[in-house]
């Protein structure tokens, strides 16, 4: 099947509630065209020099979320127009992020990224680290932020009971931190779990936000 026919398929089974992300990374313009003309907005992106090339050649009402690691030093590249960063893991970058947004008149959003995983590869906060983060005086001074909720990797493994678990833990770290931080914000309302393997078992531990590459575009293109 081709990209159309593959989106249609995400497009039907995810709940009207949960956000389809179209990770486009690897991917050339006319696959991200593809599936832009058949409706799809919102494209998923983990390198800098890659999205900014592609922003550069695609329509401009896409809505860019930048789902990779993302050094300091790179912010002020992607700050321009991007929508959704999901990838915060460090005051430092939070920092940047809001510097970059005032110098270009934007609010941007952020994701807290969790460390859910058993893999000690993957990046992530700490439930201390953050509520540490939300206390500190340089967080609450920050006015071009938005954090409007969490992402989290499982781990990678054909172990369903696993991936479940720690999709649970997630979401409950997402209602822990609504409670003590953000009760009165409706902007935090985003948990971004869920990739092409173990997108359905995320949506019914409350994902809002799945990230989905090759099974719309296919196996990722090696660069």
């Amino acid at each position: 099947m081709g990209i159309k026919e593959n989106l249609e398929l995400y497009i039907n089974k995810i709940p009207e509630h949960v956000k389809l992300v179209a990770v486009s990374k690897t991917k050339p313009v006319n696959d991200i065209l593809a599936a832009y003309k058949y409706g799809q907005k919102i494209f998923g992106e983990n390198k800098v020099q890659e999205l900014t090339d592609k922003h550069s050649q695609l329509p401009d009402d896409i809505r860019w979320h930048f789902i990779g690691h993302l050094q300091s030093n790179k912010v002020k590249y992607i700050a321009p127009f991007v929508e959704l960063i999901h990838s915060v893991d460090s005051l430092k970058l939070l920092k940047e992020i809001n510097k970059q947004a005032l110098r270009n008149n934007r609010t941007i959003g952020c994701l807290l990224q969790f460390h859910i995983a058993t893999e000690s590869s993957k990046f992530g906060l700490d439930y201390e680290e953050v509520c540490a983060l939300l206390e500190s005086e340089a967080y609450l001074q920050m006015k071009n932020i938005c954090i409007s909720g969490v992402m989290g990797m499982a781990t990678f493994t054909n172990d369903k009971t696993k991936i479940r678990e720690e999709f649970e833990q997630l979401k409950n770290i997402f209602t822990n931190l609504k409670q003590d931080f953000f009760k009165d914000s409706s902007g935090f309302k985003e948990i971004s779990m869920g990739m092409s393997d173990d997108y359905k078992i995320a949506i019914d531990e409350g994902s809002t936000l799945v990230r989905i590459g090759s099974g719309i575009f296919g196996s990722r293109n090696v660069l």
